[in-house]
């Protein structure tokens, strides 16, 4: 397979006022992100709230957006948990829909050892068809899959690339060195990911693309292009979002920003809590610094 590559929006998973998922409105947004040039959508990560999903709904989630996206656009799916077995059972279940690719995070809280990590990313990646992508976030999960670790996952035949999210940007050309072109390099730090994708990055997984898509797509092809100076211009114009989007936890924020767009409604699953309204207009005025406009008054 080619490397995935370009924008690739972290989606949000729409919810009604209850908590329960909006599957009208998961439709409607993987409408505006096509419209809007997003090259890939990232379904029940992070950002979509997957320590809250039941199996059932995220195995529904990614079978509701790979048939109304009718391959106008790739489906990543998030199956990743800290459990081997249960990130297994997941990956099974939604392996014959037809995304392009798993997003699997390093497993959280129990804190495996290197080997430990790479028997699990292995004994998923030996037991499904789709390929793996690897997601290293040290900050969310209290473990950081080390470069000479992706490295030997980079050997696996279905174990395609990697989301690095810890910002570091001395790892990309480590790795693209080691795991070759055909390995996809990919931010999950929307605040480095520009310099990131300079330095030989394929694309980047972002919380700023659910309210800036376009603008994240034109920073991808500027910066995949090797144009810094353009790059570096859209981006200035996006840096606000990209710190702002974090002002609490995310997807606090980038939830209530999207709502704001008209797009999706208030709905948002306990622990997690609506955006403190301290915080509204710190996050309306990133909005305005990146063009997007607001529909919700």
């Amino acid at each position: 397979m080619r490397p995935i590559a370009g924008s690739i929006v972290a989606l949000v998973t729409p919810m009604l006022e209850d908590g329960s998922i909006d599957y009208a409105g998961l439709r409607k947004l993987i409408d505006w992100h096509i419209a809007e040039g997003t090259n890939c959508l990232g379904v029940v990560g992070t950002t979509g709230e997957s320590p809250t999903v039941s199996i059932e709904e995220n195995c529904e989630v990614i079978r509701v957006s790979v048939e109304h996206a009718k391959g106008r656009i790739p489906i990543m799916a998030g199956t990743g948990s800290n459990s081997t077995a249960q990130t297994l059972r997941l990956s099974r279940a939604v392996d014959r829909l037809g995304v392009v690719a798993f997003l699997i995070v390093t497993p959280y809280y129990n804190k495996p050892t290197q080997e430990g990590m790479r028997r699990h990313f292995s004994a998923v990646a030996d037991a499904v068809t789709r390929p793996l992508i690897l997601y290293n976030v040290p900050g969310r999960t209290g473990v950081d899959l080390k470069p000479d670790t992706v490295i030997k996952l980079a050997g696996h035949p279905n174990i395609k690339g990697i989301k690095e999210a810890t910002g570091e940007l001395n790892r990309v050309q480590v790795l693209r060195d080691a795991c070759g072109p055909g390995f996809s390099l990919l931010s999950g730090d929307d605040a480095t990911c520009c310099e990131f994708m300079l330095q030989g990055g394929n694309g980047v997984i972002s919380v700023t693309a659910n309210v800036a898509a376009a603008g994240m797509r034109r920073l991808c092809d500027a910066a995949r292009a090797r144009k810094r100076a353009d790059a570096e211009r859209i981006d200035s114009t996006l840096q606000p979002l990209h710190r702002d989007l974090f002002c609490e936890s995310n997807p606090i924020p980038v939830k209530w920003a999207v709502q704001q767009m008209g797009l999706i409604g208030p709905g948002i699953r306990l622990p997690l809590t609506s955006l403190a309204p301290q915080f509204h207009a710190v996050v309306l005025d990133a909005m305005t610094a990146a063009g997007v406009r607001v529909a919700v008054a």
